[in-house]
């Protein structure tokens, strides 16, 4: 019996030691009411907005990732769903990842006051607590895989939700961001992946690396010196991470762009999915 608890004990330990245990959401089962449309909240007394999109075969007794892609300064909650102009700076349609996640995966673009994500008094990460709240009471969703990506303003977003959340997101993806949304706490560990150009004119790499480096001395990685990219990007794993808390850095030779080229292939939508899909329900 002692040996048997103590297995059930270690179990436990495990599971914890990554943040937040597996767990299927209060909408597992439900005849669902929220569609792919956009829909209205009242946070702070504020009314705000956030399109939803789920899987062509959203499945009530499946749970979900539940990703949130958030928009660059100027930029929009409708421009992330339809997608922009990639070669004049947009981004593919919820950053190019549904194509990737097939059905595993309910996606949501929230709309930003003033079209940004200045998050004065914590405002925004309230607006992600409540859009939490109301998705996981009425849609199928595994808790434990929550991700945040976005561009620009959309990556300090995802930042701050990383510094703030750590218990409530699994992963971030950066792509060319900056500290613009604050960083409440931010000495937890996260699972980081970030991506910036060395060329980049409106947020300078020196400021992704100071956020990338943020999670890798929280995630207890080892660092490593940077390799400079050529023609194409470098990617870069970094090692002896805390279990479950990896650290990838990609960096390349490109502008502030969230569409930047390999030998013509968009490359931070696989980037980003192979790294969030990694990780499972524990």
């Amino acid at each position: 019996m002692a040996r048997k608890n103590f297995i059930v004990t270690l179990a436990v330990l495990l599971l914890t030691s990554v943040g937040v245990m597996a767990a299927k959401s209060a909408g597992c089962g439900k005849s669902p009411t929220i569609r792919s449309q956009q829909y209205s909240i009242t946070v702070n007394g504020k009314s705000r907005q956030y399109i939803v999109r789920l899987p062509a075969t959203y499945d009530q007794n499946t749970a979900h990732k539940l990703v949130f892609t958030w928009h660059q300064l100027g930029g929009s909650a409708q421009k992330i769903r339809d997608g922009e102009n990639t070669n004049q700076g947009g981004a593919l349609p919820f950053y190019g990842l549904p194509p990737l996640a097939g059905n595993s995966a309910i996606f949501v673009a929230p709309q930003g006051l003033n079209n940004g994500w200045g998050n004065q008094g914590g405002e925004d990460l309230t607006f992600f607590d409540s859009m939490v709240k109301t998705l996981e009471a009425d849609l199928c969703i595994e808790t434990s895989l929550r991700f945040s990506t976005g561009f620009s303003y959309g990556g300090a977003m995802s930042f701050a939700i990383a510094c703030a959340r750590p218990k409530e997101i699994r992963a971030i993806g950066v792509l060319s961001g900056g500290q613009l949304s604050g960083c409440q706490g931010g000495t937890e560990p996260v699972a980081y992946y970030g991506q910036h150009g060395t060329a980049d004119s409106v947020l300078n790499v020196s400021g992704g690396r100071q956020m990338r480096d943020r999670f890798v001395r929280n995630n207890g990685c080892t660092a490593v010196s940077e390799p400079q990219p050529g023609s194409t990007s470098v990617k870069v794993e970094y090692k002896n991470c805390k279990t479950g808390y990896p650290v990838t850095w990609v960096v390349h030779r490109g502008d502030h762009n969230p569409s930047q080229t390999d030998n013509g292939q968009i490359f931070a939508p696989k980037n980003t999915w192979d790294f969030f899909s990694q990780f499972t329900a524990q």
